[in-house]
């Protein structure tokens, strides 16, 4: 039987915790018997879960010999890593066992060293503070969960029921894995990825600047069809000289800005009015359906039609 550790840190995320522990208990295999053992571990016998107080059965000796460890978010990510935890998730690591993290449980990973020079994800609001503390991380703040082989981190929340499902199907085969998600009343695949749920924010307008009433003038006309040169006009500026002030001011280059707020506008018409993907497409300044369900799928990792049906 496979056994599967879960390391209660304090302040940990009861939802997280929860999510491994009732996805494996309740997973059967084919001839009824169960898939996986699950311990329940932690530092000190009582940890601190925010709503309450857990009392682990386990401390961490029972990664030991574990086949997977599983680390939870916790409330306060950028905590430092108990030295004792640290040790013990680098032995686990030198031992060949799986770990996976749920969550802001990547930190806990990235602390220990674990995710240097590898891809990961966790939730889309803390991926920033993720990158700024560890720029050795390639943090992917798009999609559900990044599978490394060894080494696995999931996005917030509902991702860690889609990374437990992947790890059952890697065990055990699409079958069981299916049977575990019927029970989760959770698809075995979701279409797109976390980018659907990430906040698409117009673009910052630097407060005072030179661009200010550009910027302004670009959210007020973004159904037009506006070329770089249209733009670089309104401005009075050429077009390089538009580029690099945009790149000074934004971050980001003038077309690329107005991608973005058409998007966001776009966003907005899907979850709260009944007008049709083209014309959405049209208000919003896209020349054709085509090229606004590409630029949308890029952006927010799934169709409109399928945005629309998770957000209205």
């Amino acid at each position: 039987m496979h056994t599967v550790a879960v390391l209660a840190l304090d302040k940990v995320i009861p939802f997280d915790l929860s999510t491994p522990i009732e996805v494996f208990t309740r997973t059967r295999l084919p001839d009824g018997r169960p898939g996986y053992q699950v311990r329940v571990c932690a530092e000190r016998p009582e940890i601190d879960a925010g709503a309450f107080a857990l009392r682990a059965p386990w401390g961490l000796d029972g990664l030991t010999d574990a086949d997977t460890v599983i680390v939870p978010g916790t409330a306060d990510p950028a905590a430092p890593l108990p030295p004792a935890v640290h040790d013990a998730l680098n032995a686990a690591a030198a031992n060949g066992t799986r770990i996976a993290s749920i969550c802001t449980g990547t930190f806990s990973l990235a602390a220990a060293g674990l995710l240097d020079g590898l891809r990961a994800t966790t939730h889309w609001i803390a991926a920033g503070m993720l990158a700024a503390a560890y720029p050795d991380i390639d943090v992917d703040p798009g999609v559900l969960y990044v599978d490394n082989g060894q080494i696995l981190t999931s996005a917030g929340a509902a991702a860690g029921l889609d990374l437990c499902l992947h790890l059952i199907r890697r065990d055990y085969g699409s079958a069981v894995a299916a049977d575990a998600a019927r029970l989760s009343v959770m698809p075995l695949e979701r279409e797109g990825g976390q980018a659907q749920f990430i906040v698409q924010h117009y673009p910052p307008t630097p407060r005072g600047s030179a661009l200010e009433p550009l910027l302004a003038w670009l959210q007020d006309n973004l159904a037009r069809d506006l070329t770089l040169a249209d733009i670089a006009a309104r401005a009075g500026m050429s077009t390089r000289t538009l580029i690099r002030r945009f790149r000074e001011q934004t971050g980001t280059t003038p077309l690329q800005w107005l991608h973005c707020a058409r998007v966001r506008q776009a966003q907005h018409l899907l979850e709260t009015t009944p007008h049709s993907v083209e014309r959405i497409g049209a208000q919003v300044g896209f020349g054709s359906p085509t090229a606004f369900r590409d630029r949308f799928k890029r952006t927010a990792g799934v169709s409109p039609q399928t945005y629309r049906r998770t957000f209205r």
